[in-house]
């Protein structure tokens, strides 16, 4: 399958990674010609929207700092507005290899929805204590949820096809884990076709990370309780259910 980049649009997530956005939007363009590059600055104190601008990305700008799950609908939203047919989600800090971009959009062809799984066989990135604890469980509940094995359920890498695409512009949710788990959730009760491929990670080219050894602790708590209450949501009339 020859992959073709015109229809797609990156979309990146920033709050304060003035010191990576740059060079990853540099690595987007130069490793996928013709692909289009959205930014969202989710309320950013420092010089991202300065440094992604410059590197050429289109950015829009939240008010207020919303989340990855916010900065995303934004991003579906403008796919829609703007006729991308794809759109891939990648980390701003540079975690994401632009490289894995054409499997995930090669692995659109028969599916809706595919993750790039850090724990599927390539690479060497690992989690320890209760983030691991959490991604274990979960990866067992969402695999049956989605009639799919799933080794990764909170990656950040992910392509999405026209019919996610279009779904997600209304239903992605903002909340904590929600651009994950609930969007797993959402997807698969909407009949998505959801798999996964293997994809490699690299460590954070600047910034801070979003996780300190406190928040990681209360992780697990927080994942089965998002889990929790992503499988008690009702469906709504835009996830393809009824009211």
């Amino acid at each position: 399958m020859v992959v073709t980049f015109e229809r797609t649009l990156i979309v990146m997530p920033a709050f304060n990674e003035e010191a990576s956005v740059a060079d990853v939007v540099t690595e987007v363009f130069a490793a996928l010609p013709g692909v289009g590059c959205l930014v969202v600055d989710d309320g950013s104190t420092d010089a991202t929207v300065a440094e992604a601008t410059a590197a050429g990305a289109i950015v829009a700008r939240l008010p207020f700092n919303l989340g990855v799950g916010g900065a995303m609908r934004l991003g579906f939203r403008y796919a829609m507005d703007h006729g991308f047919d794809n759109v891939v989600q990648i980390d701003s800090d540079g975690q994401h290899d632009p490289g894995n971009v054409p499997a995930l959009l090669e692995g659109l062809a028969s599916a809706d929805l595919v993750i790039g799984a850090r724990f599927a066989g390539q690479g060497d990135y690992e989690v320890r204590g209760p983030r691991r604890w959490a991604m274990r469980v979960l990866a067992v509940i969402l695999s049956r949820t989605t009639g799919t094995k799933l080794t990764d359920t909170t990656s950040g890498l992910k392509a999405s096809g026209p019919r996610a695409v279009r779904l997600f512009s209304v239903t992605y949710p903002a909340e904590y884990l929600g651009d994950t788990i609930e969007a797993l959730v959402i997807g698969a009760r909407a009949g998505l076709v959801i798999r996964q491929l293997p994809a490699s990670m690299r460590p954070r080219a600047g910034g801070t990370p979003s996780h300190n050894p406190f928040k990681a602790a209360l992780y697990l708590g927080r994942a089965i309780l998002a889990l929790g209450f992503a499988l008690v949501r009702p469906t709504t009339v835009e996830e393809g259910g009824h009211p």
